[in-house]
Parts: C-alpha cells; structure tokens; sequence
C-alpha cells in the first residue's frame, strides 16, 4: 500500500470535519463529492446552497446533499460566529458590526468553525491567495501553543532505485520550503519540531531523525549562519527532549552513513536523517524542487504547520486530485494532533 493509500485508510477509520471554504468553486466541489463518497471525511461546504447544488447537478454528483452547507450571506448562526470574531479581535479594533461583515467572508467563516469545536480542519486556496488563506487562520485560530512560526513541509517520495537507501525507503520530509524567509533560531527549532510532527503523522515514519542542514558540520566552517543552526538545534532539544536531532550537518553528513560517522563522529544522528530542516526558505525551495526531478519522484505538499488546527493551502492552478489530498492530509494532521493532546492529558 502507497503512502497516499495508507493516509485515506487512516482517514477513514478516523473521520474528520473538514472546511472547504470555497464551496462553489468547481474543483473543489468535485473533490468534496469524491471525498465525502470514498468516507474519508465528513465536509462542510461554505457558499450559496442554490449555487453548490446547481454545480452538483452539472457535474452529476451524487455525494453532496451528505454535505453541510453554510450559507455565508443567510446564515442562521450568523451572530453567533461575529460574537466569537467580536471577543478575539476588539483589542485589534473589531466592532461588533464589522464583526457581522467580516462573518460573510467564506474564510473567516471556516476557521470560525473550526475555533467553535464544529470542524477540525480547513482546506482552501483554489480561489485565494496564500496570503487570504493564512490571516484568518492566524487571527482566529491561532498558532499551536509554543509555537510561533508557520512553515510549509513537502513530503518527498523518491522512487528510483538509488534514492530508496535514504528516509524511510526513499521518503523523507524536507521543511520549511514554502512560508519563512530568514528563520531566526528560535524560528527553525520551532520548524524542526513542527516538521519532526508531519514526518510523524503524514509521512509515516515512525521515529523522526532531523537533520538541521547547514553548509558546516560539526565546526567545519564558521559563520553567523552556521550559528543559528547550531543554536536552533540546541532550542529545539528544549522544546522537545524527546526529539532525535542534531545539527549542525551537511547534507550528505545527514543522510549517507559512511559520511556521517566520518564527519560527525559519535553522533547516532547523522548519516541516518530522514526529515531535513533548512536554514532558510531560499535553499529549502530549491532542494524540494531539485530532488523531484532528479530522482524520479513526486513532492507532497506545501503541509502548513504551526496552525493549532490544520489549515492548509491549495494553488490556485490545483486539480480535483491534489484537492482531495489535501483534505486527506489535513485530516490526518487533525488526527496526530488529538493524538498528542489526549498522550499529555
């Protein structure tokens, strides 16, 4: 069974509440259609009822009258939504009237849901800007506690014969290649540990190993850069004690045995690496371009983190298909999180 395979089966044994905010846009209805009959979530769709089943009929889907259908414009529970809005935001200068305009919004609307405890993840970004689609799920829904950044993972699953030495058969996890620029220290142990989560809950891999990649390894180089890697390993390690990590590491160091035991002797860490955290945005966007091509395989994502409930984000070029995995990662997302917070309870 493909990795994608065992993530639906997960879903469906574990169904989730999912928001796709854009409703009536046409992609996505035909995705919400798909994954409401393979039940691998229950879906709330935010637009124009008439509208959503007027798309339906065109497209002859069978599934979508099992959906929830949140009018943004006639909704019953309107005000409800605008107090929650009202309450989080009046020290950010919200009024209780611009509260009720700002509910009509189909993407506040989605993570306003999901802040009540009536969903447990949002899908949107067909129609929007990545921008449009992050605000709302940062002034309402919030980062996970500890956490202050949001990055964007890829799951990279290489698939020639040569690449399957490295990760877990050839899958690894690389971060941040989608949303933080320059991290700062504490901004890349927070990635690491975010990423060491998505490594866990959607790729699979049982024990994370991260890598905090740097173009020194062990005091091979010196430089400012290479300080910030070594000082965002040694906060990650105080975040998470339990965390297996260690930095700073070149590429090759991270995931080739013979060069990790050359080069950073005496750590179980490097040669083994299976989740790859970068210095910075720029070098992250790059290698999770690159390794595609080069080996054959494909990149899964950007996977947002850091977002207390899963939000993600689609290209607004997206097919129904990565529309609907992208609602089963989310739901997977969903499901590692309760996970944890029910193992610290």
């Amino acid at each position: 069974m493909d990795l994608m395979s065992q993530l639906v089966a997960k879903a469906q044994a574990n169904k989730q509440r999912i928001v796709l905010a854009e409703g009536t846009e046409e992609r996505t209805i035909q995705a919400a259609d798909r994954i409401i009959g393979d039940g691998v979530a229950d879906i709330v769709l935010i637009g124009s009822k008439e509208e959503i089943l007027e798309l339906a009929k065109k497209y002859n889907l069978k599934n979508i009258d099992k959906a929830t259908i949140v009018d943004p414009l006639n909704n019953p529970d309107k005000q409800k939504y605008a107090d929650i809005l009202y309450d989080l935001r009046k020290k950010k200068g919200m009024t209780p009237e611009l509260a009720l305009q700002t509910v009509e919004n189909p993407l506040y609307l989605g993570t306003l849901i999901i802040r009540a405890g009536e969903a447990d993840g949002q899908v949107a970004g067909a129609r929007n800007t990545t921008g449009d689609v992050l605000r709302p799920a940062l002034q309402i829904i919030k980062t996970a506690p500890g956490i202050s950044c949001v990055s964007g993972a890829f799951i990279m699953i290489m698939t020639n014969e040569a690449a399957l030495q490295y990760g877990k058969n050839g899958i690894m996890v690389f971060a941040d290649c989608a949303v933080t620029p320059v991290p700062e220290a504490n901004q890349l142990a927070q990635i690491a540990v975010c990423t060491a989560q998505t490594a866990h809950d959607i790729a699979g891999i049982e024990e994370p190993i991260v890598g905090m990649l740097s173009f020194s390894t062990k005091g091979s180089a010196k430089n400012e850069v290479v300080d910030k890697v070594i000082e965002a390993t040694r906060l990650a390690k105080e975040m998470d004690p339990s965390l297996v990590i260690d930095g700073e590491l070149q590429a090759d160091a991270a995931i080739v045995p013979s060069v990790g035991a050359s080069k950073a002797k005496g750590s179980s860490v490097a040669g083994h690496c299976n989740t790859l955290v970068f210095p910075t945005l720029e070098v992250g966007n790059i290698c999770y371009k690159l390794v595609p091509r080069l080996t054959g395989g494909t990149a899964i994502g950007p996977i947002l983190q850091g977002i207390a409930r899963p939000v993600n984000d689609l290209s607004r070029g997206c097919n129904v298909e990565e529309i609907y995995k992208t609602v089963v990662v989310t739901c997977n997302q969903a499901i590692g999180a309760k996970e944890r917070a029910a193992a610290k309870a």
